[in-house]
């Protein structure tokens, strides 16, 4: 009897070790390590919102009523020739997860007293879009002021005109007051991001034209994919012409891809589904790179599939949330995996790096969102507190090299450290908001009952 226990208990040793030696090979670790809480979550959550009334005062002292703020120098800037208070918008969403009551009330006090689109001047179709509409609409939702939803039909009815092409694929700048447009070749990051947002103008202005609108424009381009269902880096928006035959899930491509998965779901839209299934099978049979220390995503030739460089970078870390969002956590594990270490190799990860050799390709940081976004994503699925354990880590050494005297500067170079006069407003509205609610336990936010638009704006789902 002895000698069978004993053989029993060598056989579940033996089981259990063969075990973690198949997770570490497959890159799920994260998901089946020891779980001890080393991580505070409430003084964590404390710590992010500190930081946030940090930057968000520097803004309010020196560029209140400007789009952004120069750290370094304390100056005020703005995109275009008049403010379109980038900052105050996209961060309203965060000021009431976050219970600034009396931030929250001073911006939409602003934003209502001067924001206008009727003014002659050509925008960046794309970037106005997720960052002004997609904060306005996320505004009303979560506000409730009708005030932010006017504005945003006002503005989705300018923005509209630049879908005035042959093909339905949107122009990359349009006239907010002429509507003419410009920019004919284009991305699928510009041509296929605007169906959660136009969607939910919908939803809250009952008139279908801003989804159908989307919709042609996402349908006309998933039409132009390679026969084996890879996306073209670059395409001629009126001819259909592919003008870079690259495919990756980097910029220019990446929110496409999002969009098509987010659309599906928070429209329940079933031609969305069924383009999404050949088009993330594509992404997982070319673009996938298994290397002996992780998963990662290359770039790839659309009409054969063959890699032809192994670039990754920050931008690409937001596929980490997808691949949860897909249900496939195997390969979003091994991901997040990646992307972490790509974080911590030099204290915050570089715009770009060779995923095989390791050297960094382009070292700036600007503050980008996706790595901590992807940990977030994966600790609401999960619950493993690992991903606790990465987003502060990520977080604290953010703070360590990204903080100033009045706000937070990008870096010109993570090996270096040497601070960029620049603080885009996706900081206040992405990077904080997710750093936020990972560790958020005030329940304000359902993660399952809302889907984010690719600047982190929530929108309820149904």
């Amino acid at each position: 009897m002895k000698n069978i226990l004993c053989l029993s208990a060598l056989v579940l040793l033996f089981l259990i070790s063969t075990f973690a030696a198949i997770a570490q090979a497959t890159g799920t670790t994260a998901a089946v390590s020891d779980k001890t809480l080393t991580v505070n979550k409430k003084e964590m959550a404390a710590k992010v919102k500190a930081e946030f009334l940090h930057a968000w005062n520097g803004y309010k002292k020196y560029a209140w009523g400007y789009d952004a703020l120069k750290p370094l120098s304390k100056e005020p800037h703005n995109w275009y020739k008049k403010s379109l208070l980038m900052t105050p918008v996209v961060a309203f969403d965060t000021m009431i997860l976050m219970g600034l009551t009396e931030e929250a009330g001073e911006a939409k006090e602003l934003i209502f007293k001067d924001l206008d689109f009727d003014v002659d001047m050509e925008v960046q179709n794309f970037e106005v879009s997720i960052r002004i509409l997609g904060g306005l609409l996320s505004a009303y939702e979560l506000d409730g002021d009708p005030r932010f939803l006017t504005l945003a039909e006002d503005l989705g009815k300018r923005l509209m005109k630049a879908f005035n092409s042959p093909t339905g694929m949107p122009y990359l700048y349009v006239n907010l007051k002429t509507g003419a447009t410009s920019g004919a070749n284009s991305n699928p990051a510009e041509i296929g991001t605007y169906l959660v947002e136009y969607g939910t103008l919908s939803k809250h202005t009952k008139d279908p034209v801003y989804y159908k609108t989307a919709m042609k424009a996402m349908t006309a381009l998933y039409a132009f994919r390679s026969p084996i269902n890879l996306t073209a880096e670059g395409i001629n928006i009126e001819t259909g012409k592919v003008t870079s035959p690259i495919s990756h899930i980097s910029g220019y491509i990446d929110s496409y891809l999002e969009y098509i998965l987010k659309g599906s779901i928070l429209f329940n839209d079933k031609q969305l589904s069924e383009m999404w299934v050949p088009t993330i099978d594509a992404v997982n049979k070319y673009l996938a790179d298994q290397t002996p220390d992780g998963l990662w995503y290359g770039h790839a030739d659309m009409y054969t599939g063959k890699i032809s460089e192994t670039s990754y970078g920050a931008l690409d870390a937001f596929f980490s949330g997808t691949l949860v969002m897909n249900k496939d956590l195997k390969r979003a594990v091994a991901l997040q995996n990646s992307n972490y270490a790509m974080w911590m190799q030099n204290g915050v990860e570089p715009e770009s790096m060779n995923c095989i050799t390791k050297e960094v390709e382009n070292g700036a940081y600007i503050l980008r969102p996706e790595n901590i976004e992807g940990a977030y994503y994966l600790y609401q699925y999960t619950h493993d507190e690992r991903y606790l354990e990465m987003g502060a880590n990520m977080f604290n050494n953010l703070v360590k090299y990204c903080r100033t005297d009045d706000a937070y500067a990008a870096l010109k170079d993570v090996r270096t450290k040497e601070k960029k006069d620049y603080m885009e407003s996706f900081f206040f509205a992405e990077t904080l908001k997710y750093a936020f609610l990972l560790f958020d336990e005030s329940g304000k936010l359902d993660f399952n009952k809302v889907i984010f638009n690719t600047e982190a704006h929530p929108y309820k789902r149904g």
